[in-house]
């Protein structure tokens, strides 16, 4: 992130020795370690808290997707069940189920007599 070589952290080091002093240097150490560490968790927790919102994301969507899956489904289901239930009704009437339906059985023409031309 910052690449500091360990020559330049030597040098900050002895800036640092020399500007605050030995008595109060421990103290500042304690302090920038300890808001460091703050930090880091700061950021571990941002990460996590953006990594949550990506997954609850995905899920919604993927919950989605679930749910026209499941439609799609059902509503192959019922038509597979509406077709079957014909052709159960028209095994039950005796009807083909390749055969036309027949709206009036009265006017159809027998093919064994010819038509006779008037």
């Amino acid at each position: 992130m910052f690449e500091i070589a360990f020559s330049e952290l030597i040098v900050i080091m002895v800036v640092a020795l020399i500007v605050i002093g030995p008595e109060r240097l421990p103290k500042v150490a304690r302090t920038m370690g300890s808001l460091w560490g703050r930090m880091q968790r700061y950021v571990h927790s941002v990460k996590n808290d953006i990594a949550n919102d990506m997954a609850i994301e995905e899920a919604k969507q993927l919950r989605g997707t679930i749910s026209k899956e499941i439609t799609a489904i059902e509503q192959a289901t019922h038509e597979a069940r509406m077709s079957l239930e014909q052709k159960i009704l028209d095994a039950q009437l005796g009807r083909s189920p390749d055969a036309p339906e027949e709206q009036n059985p009265s006017v159809k023409q027998s093919s064994t007599t010819p038509s006779k031309p008037v």
